[in-house]
């Protein structure tokens, strides 16, 4: 079992600060300098992997996670260094696999590159793409990145972009042991059977954005990749699988809860009023920071058996956890990550039998 952090790099509103009065927690400038230094802990702390996301609001500081990341790689020795996730759709494939193989290169191997269409959509007018190609275009971008990992030299043809003869593609990726001079590239899905589908045939990793409900209700999407995977000839056991959601570990269940659940609702009360869904409540909360719901919030005990109970239903390889919601204060959120790596990770492994990463 793997153990990874993500971040969007919140800069909204502080959910806690004087009433009636809006003011920002973190600026933008500061929010990337806390970044940093969450990503610094991680890695001494012992934690597998650290991935930002790719966002082009003004809740968020984060629009360009490779050079984020870039930075993170000269400061950083033994953590994986990701995006969370890419959005490949508005992207060009050919300048996003050159990023991330500088980060690669800087980092010795340690970049990952998880894709995804984004659960946003500001990304789509901001780059002249049209929506109405939401998927077409993902499909395609993806076809072209994944041959681009392939080979050096690439000859291709699409709809949304020029074609290349026989291009040459630099810089090239370290790569890992079992894929040495090729990207680790994954696949990011809110739940989508189509995307679990797609994953399954080329052979990629995928993670699961579980943010509400019951994690043990995605076992079918799981089952789903599997199956795929198997039937296009892929070896199962060689393909990870993670589940990312939100969590926060503090020193008892009802501190955690208590510290989280302002900043969690902020920014799930703003979301939900934008797409026209129901906003939650405390009670809500209460049920998702329970044994079954989505949010592992509590003591380190209860963050650990939750983990376990979930890998019990789905087999995940990783478990990715969104702490910095709305932006949760730095102290609080450097003491969840460091019981994160040194309470939660060594109970979970030793549960599963799984020895430390390297």
């Amino acid at each position: 079992m793997e153990f990874g952090i993500y971040s969007f790099g919140d800069v909204n509103i502080d959910p806690v600060g004087t009433p009636g009065i809006d003011s920002l927690r973190v600026s933008p400038e500061q929010q990337l300098s806390q970044t940093l230094e969450r990503i610094k802990l991680a890695d001494a702390a012992g934690l597998d992997y650290f991935g930002l996301g790719e966002h082009h609001r003004p809740d968020y500081a984060i629009s360009a996670p490779a050079t984020v990341l870039a930075a993170a790689a000269s400061v950083t020795q033994n953590i994986r260094l990701g995006s969370a996730v890419t959005v490949l759709s508005t992207e060009d494939p050919v300048r996003v696999f050159q990023q991330f193989a500088t980060i690669d290169l800087l980092s010795h191997g340690r970049a990952e590159l998880v894709a995804g269409r984004g659960s946003f959509t500001e990304s789509f007018p901001l780059f002249g793409a049209n929506l109405a190609d939401y998927d077409t275009l993902y499909a395609e971008k993806l076809e072209l990145l994944l041959a681009l990992n392939d080979s050096d030299r690439v000859t291709w043809s699409g709809r949304f972009r020029a074609p290349l003869e026989n291009a040459r593609i630099l810089p090239r990726p370290v790569g890992t042991a079992t894929k040495p001079g090729k990207l680790d590239i994954w696949i990011a899905t809110g739940g989508n059977p189509e995307s679990s589908v797609r994953a399954g045939i080329l052979g990629l990793p995928i993670s699961y954005a579980i943010i509400g409900g019951y994690p043990e209700r995605f076992a079918p999407l799981f089952e789903l990749y599997r199956r795929a995977a198997a039937q296009s000839g892929h070896d199962v056991r060689q393909l990870k699988t993670a589940v990312a959601g939100p969590g926060f570990i503090g020193a008892t269940s009802q501190q955690a809860r208590e510290d989280f659940f302002p900043y969690w609702m902020s920014s799930m009360a703003r979301i939900s009023k934008e797409r026209g869904f129901a906003t939650p409540n405390r009670a809500s909360y209460n049920d998702m920071t329970g044994p079954r719901g989505a949010i592992f919030a509590g003591s380190a005990n209860e963050v650990a058996d939750k983990i376990i109970a979930t890998h019990g239903h789905l087999g995940n390889d990783r478990v990715g956890l969104q702490m910095d919601w709305s932006g949760v204060p730095q102290p609080i959120l450097m003491q969840s990550i460091e019981l994160f790596a040194t309470e939660v990770a060594p109970q979970v492994r030793a549960a599963l039998g799984v020895p430390v990463s390297v």
